[in-house]
C-alpha cells in the first residue's frame, strides 16, 4: 500500500512534522511521482501498525530496524523529466528575451542609419550649392573686363590692349590656380620683372593684366620654372 504524507499522518495517527522527519532520516521507504510523495507500506506492516496504535501501552512493542527508502528507476525518471520540463521553459523565455533584444537593436540601428543617411544627403546639397556659387563666381572672375580707365600718355598703348575682351587682372587668375602664397609671388615677381622688356605683360593702374586671346603666358604663369 502507499500513502501520502497527509493519509500516512492520519493514518497512524502521528504528526506530519514526524512523517517528514522520518522521511528525512530515512525511516520510510518512499517514491515520488509527478511531484507527489508517496509513501510505501507493506500489508503486514500496515496491519502490525493499526494493531499497535489500537492496543493499549501495557506491552510496548520492540522498536524496528529503519527502513531505507528505496531510489526506484520510477523516481529517477520522475525527477529528470521535471528538471528537463523546467530547462525547457527557460531556455524559451531566454530565446523570446534574445529575439526581442535582437530586434530592439536592429530598429535602433535602421533609426540611425536613416538618420546619418538624412544628414549626408543634407551636406551634399550644401555641399553642391557652395561648389556651383564658386564656380559662378570664378567664370565671373575669368570674363571680367575693365572699362572706362583713365590712363596717361604712355599708357594710351596698354589702354588699347586692355580694353580687349580677352583682358583678365593676374591677381584674380593666380586665385583660380591650385597654387600657394609662395607660389604666386614667385609668378608676380616673374612678371614685375618682364613688365617694360615683355610686351605679353600688361600694366595699370599697378596692377598687371593678361591677354589670353593675344599672347601666351605658360612661361610665365608656371611656378616651378
Amino acid at each position: 500500500m502507499r500513502f501520502t504524507v497527509n493519509e500516512y499522518s492520519k493514518h497512524f495517527k502521528m504528526s506530519k512534522e514526524m512523517v517528514y522527519a522520518k522521511l528525512r532520516q530515512k525511516q520510510l521507504n518512499y517514491i515520488m511521482e509527478e511531484g507527489v510523495t508517496y509513501i510505501i507500506v507493506p500489508q503486514s506492516a500496515d496491519e502490525a501498525t493499526t494493531h499497535e496504535s489500537v492496543s493499549t501501552k501495557q506491552e510496548t512493542p520492540p522498536s524496528a530496524p529503519p527502513v531505507r527508502p528505496k531510489t526506484t528507476v520510477g523516481t529517477i525518471i520522475a525527477l529528470y523529466q521535471r528538471e528537463n520540463q523546467h530547462l525547457k521553459h527557460r531556455i524559451k523565455e531566454l530565446e523570446a528575451k534574445i529575439d526581442k533584444l535582437i530586434d530592439d537593436k536592429e530598429q535602433m540601428l535602421i533609426g540611425e542609419r536613416n538618420r546619418i543617411e538624412q544628414i549626408y544627403s543634407t551636406k551634399d546639397e550644401q555641399l553642391k550649392t557652395i561648389l556651383n556659387l564658386v564656380n559662378t563666381k570664378l567664370m565671373l572672375s575669368q570674363d571680367h573686363t575693365v572699362h572706362d580707365v583713365d590712363v596717361s600718355e604712355e599708357e594710351e598703348e596698354d589702354d588699347a590692349i586692355i580694353e580687349h575682351q580677352g583682358y583678365v587682372e593676374l591677381k584674380k587668375y593666380l586665385k583660380t590656380l591650385e597654387l600657394n602664397s609662395r607660389q604666386r609671388k614667385i609668378i608676380k615677381k616673374r612678371f614685375a620683372t618682364a613688365y617694360g622688356n615683355d610686351s605679353r605683360v600688361l600694366q595699370q593702374n599697378g596692377a598687371f593684366y593678361l591677354d589670353f586671346d593675344r599672347f601666351d603666358y605658360s612661361d610665365l604663369l608656371d611656378p616651378n620654372l
